[in-house]
């Protein structure tokens, strides 16, 4: 009989997801039902939805306030704002409940600072069943802490009680250390989809899109798929730019709060007509996009991995970005890490200087640029692929669990 584990996740298929719940789904969706049975618990906030379904491999116990079609904008207003913090403690009710009825043998947690307390109460009360919290933070911990403040003792024992840590990246492993974890840690970071990130297209595909991207000849594009928030540091690229000849232009794949200070500052900088704010774009068009541009980039000021940067490698882009957080894991520059084979470009944070240095060593030396983009291209295809992910989970973490 398959042992059932409880997932918590504030969020889940079909609606308003982002990269943690396509990790939910992409690894449970390749372990086999006969060994695991996945049971989630989740917040509704949708009333079209079912309170309980099963999506993938998964069995979704939805909960909390409800709208009809929902916008993320809803999600901001009464009473479904409330959902973030009432979560912190339904979800422990509702999983007790459940836990009456299937016995679960274990529990997993993803993020801390989204479900480490109900997990954290759920185990003060269970002790026998296991627990497994996963790291996916991509904010500041310092951030994440000041955040969870009024549930701080809860918040702290997310870490204390956990069974298992599996983490997307070295540096979310010492944080949880920091946070006073003292039970065994797994590094097993996030995949993309390989096949779609690494495909081809016709020429005559590509060209509509530089028409439409107004793409000259012998133009340099800089593209990024970011949230437009502080952390992506979207204005360091902008700024970058006035160190650039004016044949290179910034291309902006994503939406965000920032968006209007980015439009203002290009305006002061004069260089709006050198920015181009695309806005959401689908992911069936996005690897079109990243292969009619010539240079990936996002000066991050903090990631718990980053899944763009691997994306763009996937699709043969060469890479520009700070080695802040996770992205130390997998980018590694030719002058900074020279003991490593290069997979990108590193600036410091809050560099737009070094940017421009960096944007245009790509272009000057292109038997450098070759090296890395295959060197990255290679890393990406063995090591971020969802099956061998999933597989690592299956093994190093749930079956892990069965000797701890």
């Amino acid at each position: 009989m398959p042992k059932r584990i409880l997932i918590f996740s504030l969020a889940y298929f079909p609606k308003h997801v982002g990269g943690a719940e396509v990790a939910i789904k992409e690894i449970t969706d390749r372990i086999p039902s006969s060994l695991y049975e996945f049971h989630m618990v989740t917040l509704r906030f949708d009333s079209t939805l079912p309170k309980m379904e099963k999506v993938g491999n998964v069995f979704v116990h939805r909960i909390g306030f409800v709208k009809r079609n929902p916008t993320m904008a809803d999600l901001r207003k009464f009473p479904l704002h409330f959902n973030k913090l009432l979560f912190q403690f339904w979800a422990f009710f509702k999983a007790a409940t459940l836990h009456r009825k299937l016995d679960f043998y274990a529990t997993w947690a993803m993020m801390a600072h989204s479900c480490g307390v109900p997990a954290a109460l759920f185990k003060l009360s269970h002790k026998k069943v296991k627990y497994v919290l996963t790291l996916q933070e991509g904010d500041p911990p310092e951030y994440i802490e000041r955040k969870m403040l009024p549930l701080f003792p809860l918040f702290k024992r997310a870490f204390t009680s956990a069974d298992m840590i599996q983490s997307i990246s070295t540096f979310l492993v010492t944080w949880s250390k920091k946070m006073g974890a003292n039970c065994p840690t797994v590094v097993i970071p996030n995949a993309v989809n390989i096949k779609h990130f690494s495909q081809t297209y016709p020429t005559e595909e590509l060209n509509g899109i530089k028409d439409k991207l107004k793409k000259k000849k012998n133009d340099v594009f800089l593209i990024t798929t970011s949230r437009l928030v502080k952390k992506n540091a979207c204005d360091d690229v902008i700024r970058s730019l006035t160190h650039l000849p004016k044949n290179y232009h910034f291309i902006i794949l994503g939406t965000g709060p920032d968006e209007d200070m980015l439009r203002a500052l290009a305006r002061g900088l004069k260089v709006e007509s050198r920015v181009q704010f695309l806005g959401q774009i689908g992911h069936a068009d996005l690897p079109k996009y990243l292969v009619a541009s010539d240079i990936f980039i996002r000066p991050s000021l903090s990631e718990g991995m980053g899944n763009s940067f691997v994306e763009a490698m996937a699709a043969k882009l060469p890479v520009i970005a700070t080695q802040e957080g996770g992205i130390a894991d997998f980018l590694f520059d030719p002058e900074l890490n020279t003991e490593k084979d290069p997979t990108g470009r590193a600036v410091k944070a809050r560099d737009p200087e070094g940017i421009a240095r960096a944007a245009k060593l790509y272009i000057s030396d292109k038997a450098m640029t070759e090296k890395i983009v295959s060197n990255a291209e290679k890393m990406a295809r063995e090591k971020y692929d969802w099956n061998l992910i999933a597989k690592d989970m299956e093994e190093k973490v749930f079956g892990a669990l069965l000797k701890v």
